[in-house]
C-alpha cells in the first residue's frame, strides 16, 4: 500500500514537512512513527478516532506505530486549541486515566509481539516524571527562544487572555518526547491534529539541533461538519468511545445520522472502506439519498471497529426494533440500552392505573388529556396500541421481567421500572 497516496485520497494530509523525503523513506524501510494522547479524562472521544485509526493506516502499510500516552504532559496541559487555562488534574487522577486510555488504545492497534511490526505503547511520564530541572533548562530549553515559541499558533492565540509559564512550556516537553522516542525507538515521524503543527515542527527543530538524523511531521484536518456544528458533539454532550459513557447504541445512531454533505468525507475519514467501494456509495447518495446507504456503511463500519461485532448486532437490533415497533423483541440489557436517556420512573405498587402512570411518568398533563390520549390510540405500552380507558399495569405485563415502555404520538418515550 501506498500509505500517503491512501492517505491523500482519504483528505488525511492536512500538513507535512518533506512530502518528498517522506514518500522515500516510506517506500524503502520500515518506519516507526508515533501519535500522543493525553490523559485529559477517563475516556478518549470520537475527536481522537482520526489520529488513532490513521496509527492504524500505517500498521496495515507495514509501518510500526507508537501509541504515546501523556501521563507526564496530561499533569501540565496543552495549551493548543484552548481559549483558557486547562485545570490541572492530580498525579492519581492522570494515571488512573493513562490507563483507561490504554485500554481503549489496545482495541485499534495489534500490539503482538509475534509481527515485524507490532504497535507499542509507551507513557512520556516514564522519562518526563525524572526530569532534573536544571539539567533540562540546560539540555533542552536553551534549544528554544522565547520568540520562536511566541510565533507558533498555540502561543500567539493564547497572549491576549494570558498563558501560564506551565503550559507555554508544553511545547518543550513534547519536542523532548519526540526526541526520546527518536533516540530510544528510532522514531522518525509524528502525526497529530492540524492544532499540533507548532509542537511538531518544535520537535523536528530539537531533533534537528540535537542529532543528525531527520525526521518528519505530519497533521490531519480538522473535523467539521457542513453545517457549521462542532463534531462530536450532541444534546447530550461528547460521543465517547467508553460503552460506559456513550453507549453502543448511541454511538451508532450518532453516525447514522449523518449529513449526506458530510457522509462520504466520514467514510474516507473514519472507515477502511476501499476507494472503489466508497465512490460506489457516494454514487448513491447522489442518485438515491433516502435510502441512506452510506450513513448505514459508516454507522455499521466505526460501531464495530470501536465496540466490536456483538455490540454492533445489539445496537441494529434495537434500531431495528424501535423502527418497527417490536420492543418485545429487545433482551433486559437491550431495554436498558435503548431507553437510558428517556424520562424515566421507577414504581413502588405493583398495580396502578394506565390513565395514572401517564400523568406520574410526564406522558400526559392531566386526566382528561391522558383520556383523549388513550382513546385516540396515542398511547402505546410495550409496543402494543392501548385503548382501554380502564387498562392497569398488570394487565399490561412487563418486557425483562421489570420494565414498561410508554410511547406518546410517535417520539415520545417512557421507561417504568418496577421496584
Amino acid at each position: 500500500m501506498d500509505i500517503l497516496k491512501d492517505l491523500e485520497f482519504r483528505g488525511l494530509l492536512h500538513q507535512i514537512t518533506d512530502r518528498e523525503g517522506l514518500d522515500k523513506k516510506l517506500n524503502e524501510e520500515r518506519v516507526v512513527l508515533y501519535c500522543g494522547f493525553d490523559p485529559t479524562a477517563d475516556s478518549l472521544h470520537i475527536g481522537s478516532l482520526l489520529p488513532i485509526l490513521t496509527l492504524r493506516r500505517f500498521q496495515l502499510a507495514g509501518h510500526i506505530p507508537l501509541a504515546l500516552v501523556g501521563g507526564g504532559t496530561g499533569l501540565i496541559g496543552d495549551p493548543s486549541g484552548k481559549a483558557n487555562e486547562r485545570t490541572l488534574n492530580g498525579p492519581e487522577v492522570v494515571e488512573a486515566w493513562s490507563q483507561s486510555i490504554k485500554n481503549q488504545l489496545s482495541r485499534f492497534l495489534d500490539f503482538s509481539t509475534e509481527i515485524e511490526n507490532g504497535a507499542e505503547l509507551v507513557n512520556n511520564y516514564d522519562w518526563l516524571g525524572s526530569l532534573n530541572v536544571i539539567e533540562f533548562l540546560r539540555d533542552v530549553g536553551k534549544n528554544f527562544t522565547v520568540n520562536y515559541m511566541l510565533a507558533k499558533d498555540s502561543v500567539d492565540s493564547r497572549i491576549t487572555k494570558g498563558i501560564s509559564f506551565t503550559e507555554f512550556s508544553y511545547m518543550i516537553l513534547q519536542s523532548y518526547d519526540f526526541l526520546k522516542l527518536n533516540e530510544m525507538k528510532y522514531c522518525s515521524v509524528q502525526i497529530g491534529g492540524s492544532d499540533q503543527w507548532g509542537n511538531i515542527t518544535a520537535g523536528l527543530e530539537l531533533i534537528g539541533k540535537s542529532t543528525d538524523r531527520r525526521a518528519f511531521g505530519v497533521t490531519l484536518p480538522l473535523v467539521t461538519k457542513s453545517d457549521g456544528q462542532k463534531f462530536g458533539k450532541t444534546e447530550g454532550g461528547a460521543i465517547w468511545l467508553d460503552a460506559n459513557k456513550t453507549s453502543p447504541y448511541q454511538f451508532y445512531q450518532f453516525w447514522l445520522g449523518t449529513a449526506d454533505n458530510d457522509v462520504i468525507r466520514f467514510l474516507k475519514y473514519f472507515t477502511f472502506e476501499s476507494q472503489e467501494e466508497i465512490e460506489r456509495l457516494e454514487a448513491e447518495v447522489q442518485n438515491e439519498p433516502g435510502k441512506r446507504e452510506a450513513q448505514k456503511v459508516l454507522a455499521r463500519e466505526v460501531t464495530k471497529l470501536v465496540h466490536g461485532g456483538e455490540a454492533l448486532e445489539s445496537a441494529l437490533n434495537i434500531t431495528a426494533a424501535l423502527f418497527s415497533g417490536d420492543i418485545q423483541s429487545l433482551s433486559r440489557a437491550e431495554i436498558e440500552e435503548a431507553f437510558k436517556d428517556v424520562p424515566s420512573t421507577t414504581l413502588a405498587e405493583d398495580d396502578v392505573a394506565l390513565i395514572d402512570l401517564l400523568i406520574s411518568v410526564g406522558a400526559a398533563p392531566s386526566k382528561r388529556q391522558a383520556r383523549q390520549d388513550i382513546e385516540s390510540g396515542a398511547v402505546t405500552v410495550n409496543g402494543v396500541k392501548v385503548t382501554d380507558l380502564e387498562a392497569t399495569t398488570n394487565q399490561l405485563g412487563r418486557l425483562g421481567d421489570s420494565y414498561l415502555i410508554i410511547r406518546r404520538g410517535k417520539k415520545n418515550y417512557f421507561l417504568v421500572q418496577f421496584a
